[in-house]
């Protein structure tokens, strides 16, 4: 499924219908955003309708190509969860591609403060 051009709010309706029709086929719906040419709210309200839609009907939604822009702005709406990207050269075998976790290091032994008595209580 391609979507292109800027997405107007009055978008999302037909999109989710194009979603359910091409959802008839494949559970996992994949949208080419690459020919977006706005990124912005009304873009992302729709693209988080679309996956709603799936989702509703079982399947599931990933995007081909987005833009920096359109990948950040999802990023700052809190849905790179959601609305995840098509990893290069993945196949539709429902194995999702994750990145390795953040090491961090271990947790510190436990740390008392000293207090003296003379000390002010804040």
């Amino acid at each position: 499924m391609v979507v292109a051009g800027p997405v107007r709010p009055g978008d999302a309706p037909g999109l989710c219908e194009r979603v359910l029709a091409a959802r008839a086929i494949t559970p996992t719906v994949v949208v080419d955003v690459s020919g977006v040419t706005g990124a912005d709210l009304a873009t992302i309200d729709a693209l988080a309708r679309m996956q709603l839609a799936a989702r509703r009907a079982g399947g599931r939604i990933r995007l081909r190509d987005p833009s920096p822009k359109l990948a950040l702005l999802i990023q700052l709406a809190g849905l790179a969860g959601v609305l995840r990207a098509e990893a290069p050269g993945a196949d539709d075998s429902g194995v999702e591609v994750l990145r390795d976790a953040e090491q961090r290091e271990p947790p510190l032994a436990e740390v008392q403060e000293a207090v003296e008595s003379g000390d002010p209580a804040l």
